[in-house]
């Protein structure tokens, strides 16, 4: 791609805005990381010290005003105001990124999607966990047929953190859209989605175990696909010993993968795509997953599978080629309504204690 790059303006600076969305941004040839919009005079400091050529706004008002001088509006903010920012973008004639989740309900983001297309504009959903290595190694798996026809699916999205942090995240207030049903509970279920298509029934516990806090932060999900497919996808705060992030048994073999993608904790010290002669997104020998049958992968069972490198810098590539040259929108915000779809359940069926057909 040629040619001046799209000007971008960034909503929020806050671990979204300033780990994942401002780097990846500044790192995409064909976009250029042009405002970025805190309130905040501390995060205001940082993004000027991290990106000195970048402009600062207080409000995201200020970008509506001079909507003409922007190309893309990225909403990082928390996600009580995901769909007023995403829409005032789009009424402004920009198109709009929105970090997940997208919205409260998947009725919302069909409105959503409903006024990006009234007005011919892109919205995408920032799903990054798409471009996880360990993701992108299944995926090539389950097309290789390496694990043959897949019976279950099992993703642990989990981390032992038993005290609070504090903020909106763990308000027990509904309108903050938090807890981890809609925060990891929103990476899972895409997954889910993405490797074994469209959900008939879900099943859902959902607990609140630290001392104080007032949302989920314990959450187990039982989805059965009209594939035949049953996913177990557990995400906890409060889990002492960390289970595999995948374990896919199938007709053929099964493939164990422990350890998180490398790419967060990349990002949050400072590392930045192509700033190295490293390989992006690599992890050692060590972490490889196994694939085998019959025997534990504790015990030395199955072969070794090198780790495909996790790619987050591809979402922001396929965004820059969505509006340069009309290529896809790398996630929807019809799949983003689909994935609202099951949390919803979920939230239904452990308050009901019931299973939830779709």
């Amino acid at each position: 791609m040629t040619g001046t790059p799209l000007r971008v303006g960034l909503v929020g600076y806050g671990l979204a805005g300033s780990v994942f969305h401002a780097p990846l941004i500044a790192a995409t040839q064909g976009l250029a990381l042009d405002t970025v919009v805190t309130s905040n005079p501390e995060r205001q400091a940082q993004a000027r010290a991290a990106y000195p050529d970048v402009r600062v706004a207080a409000s995201a008002d200020e970008l509506w005003a001079r909507a003409g001088e922007l190309d893309l509006i990225v909403v990082a903010s928390p996600n009580r105001t995901h769909v007023p920012l995403a829409t005032a973008a789009l009424e402004a004639g920009l198109p709009v990124v929105v970090d997940k989740p997208v919205a409260g309900t998947a009725a919302q983001a069909r409105a959503l999607a409903e006024l990006a297309e009234k007005r011919g504009l892109l919205l995408s959903v920032f799903q990054n966990r798409r471009w996880d290595n360990d993701f992108l190694t299944l995926r090539r798996l389950i097309a290789d047929g390496e694990l043959g026809e897949v019976y279950r699916f099992e993703s642990r999205f989990e981390r032992w953190r038993p005290q609070l942090k504090g903020g909106w995240r763990e308000s027990g207030d509904p309108a903050e859209i938090g807890g981890l049903l809609y925060d990891l509970g929103s990476h899972v279920v895409d997954q889910a989605l993405v490797l074994f298509g469209p959900v008939t029934s879900v099943y859902a516990e959902t607990d609140v175990r630290r001392e104080g806090a007032r949302t989920d932060d314990d959450t187990f999900l039982a989805l059965t696909h009209a594939s035949g497919v049953r996913s177990h996808l557990y995400v906890s705060a409060t889990t002492a010993q960390l289970g595999p992030r995948f374990r896919v048994l199938g007709s053929k073999a099964g493939y164990v993968k422990h350890g998180l993608d490398p790419q967060e904790a990349a990002l949050r010290d400072g590392s930045r795509p192509g700033a190295s002669g490293a390989e992006w997104g690599a992890e050692p020998e060590e972490l490889w997953g196994r694939l085998g049958a019959g025997e534990s992968p504790v015990t030395g069972g199955g072969s070794p599978v090198r780790t495909l490198p996790g790619d987050y810098p591809a979402y922001y590539a396929a965004v820059a080629r969505a509006l340069l040259s009309d290529g896809p929108n790398p996630v929807t915000a019809l799949e983003a309504a689909a994935t609202l779809d099951i949390l919803e359940a979920a939230r239904r069926s452990a308050a009901e204690k019931a299973t939830v057909t779709l």
